[in-house]
């Protein structure tokens, strides 16, 4: 009877604990269902925005681009043409002059000396000449009178050609004197910038032995590169066509500074190098450039009409070469390979690999790859 109401209670003990574990898994199951039921969805997946440009279909100019070097047209050294002391400079150093105007001075009263001694002498066989003349004028209506000897008359004759020669020699003796004067002062020939001074004021100067100073004309000058062999029937075409173009740009510079046009090629190519001289003439009114100066030109030689232009941001590289990510099917990346020509400003064009009105994805290349979908940004309207 005992071992009877063990075993009862036992199954009595039992089943309470069965129902207290089925209560706390109806209610942990009702707390996890309440927790499920005031979640938000899971969110969707992150789409790169990029922006994308349009491939477009212009015409652009086809150049060839050189290193060169400026120099003048024309150079000289300053130098006196008679000597003596130098009196005055009239010019600071390193100014721009104009043709004519006076640079140096030499102390000019030996030469304004000979220049009156040699007036007088002309003035004095001018008055030689007038009796000579007058003599033989008597002397002639006394030839015919027969009361002159011929003889004599010979004589005044002679006396009368001496005389006019002599004048032509002192009348020559007055134009060097006044020739020598004028070399006294010593003017621009061009118009130019003048150098450092070479000779102070005081010095004693010969005639083309010393030095005074250097002239350059900068407006117009001379910019002088060297094309390769290659280039040269591209040039020569474009100089058959007409008068090519060339800018100038300075170190640094992407918009050329100043424009001329190609005037010269040599005759001969250096068979060392492979190059061959050119010239351009450049115009330099406000002589921004200097004789010596370095710098880039770049010759028009044509038009490329049906250029398929892109932005060169947009380019990346890889072990294929060049490519672009242009916008494919369902706003997903595709990448092309592409092959370059020639460049324009930030533009360059594309020879092959894209297609006019293709979208070529220009931002955030670092961050995509072939096969991604992205979400394309608005264009911005053009400028």
């Amino acid at each position: 009877m005992r071992k009877w109401k063990i075993a009862l209670g036992t199954a009595v003990a039992l089943g309470a604990i069965s129902v207290a574990s089925v209560h706390l898994l109806d209610m942990g199951s009702l707390s996890l269902n309440a927790g499920t039921a005031g979640a938000a969805p899971a969110p969707a997946a992150f789409v790169m925005p990029v922006p994308v440009v349009n491939v477009v279909k212009k015409t652009i100019p086809i150049y060839l681009d050189y290193a060169a070097r400026t120099e003048p047209i024309r150079s000289i050294t300053l130098q006196a043409r008679v000597p003596g002391y130098l009196q005055e400079q009239s010019a600071d150093d390193g100014s721009d002059v104009r043709q004519g105007d006076l640079l140096y001075r030499i102390a000019p009263q030996d030469y304004q000396a000979a220049l009156d001694q040699a007036k007088a002498q002309v003035q004095r066989d001018t008055a030689t000449l007038d009796y000579a003349r007058s003599n033989l004028g008597r002397g002639t209506e006394l030839a015919k009178s027969g009361y002159i000897a011929k003889d004599v008359f010979d004589q005044r004759t002679s006396t009368l050609r001496e005389a006019e020669a002599s004048l032509a020699v002192n009348q020559a003796a007055v134009q060097t004197a006044e020739l020598n004067l004028s070399y006294a002062e010593i003017r621009a020939p061009f118009t130019g910038r003048i150098g450092r001074n070479q000779a102070s004021v005081g010095t004693l100067v010969s005639v083309a032995g010393t030095v005074l100073n250097t002239l350059v004309q900068l407006d117009p000058i001379y910019v002088t590169f060297n094309p390769s062999e290659t280039d040269l029937a591209q040039i020569e075409q474009a100089k058959a066509a007409g008068p090519v173009d060339v800018d100038v740009l300075l170190p640094g510079d992407t918009e050329p500074t100043q424009k001329g046009q190609l005037t010269f090629i040599d005759n001969t190519v250096d068979h060392s190098t492979g190059t061959i001289t050119a010239r351009a003439t450049i115009g330099n009114a406000k002589f921004t450039l200097l004789p010596g100066q370095y710098v880039r030109v770049r010759l028009h030689i044509r038009q490329q009409p049906d250029a398929l232009m892109v932005p060169q941001t947009a380019l990346g590289s890889s072990q294929l070469g060049k490519y672009l990510y242009v916008l494919g099917k369902g706003n997903t990346v595709d990448q092309r390979i592409v092959s370059l020509g020639p460049t324009n400003g930030d533009q360059v064009a594309i020879l092959s690999g894209v297609s006019e009105g293709d979208q070529v994805i220009t931002g955030n290349l670092q961050k995509i790859g072939p096969g991604m979908p992205v979400s394309p940004l608005p264009q911005k309207p053009a400028s």
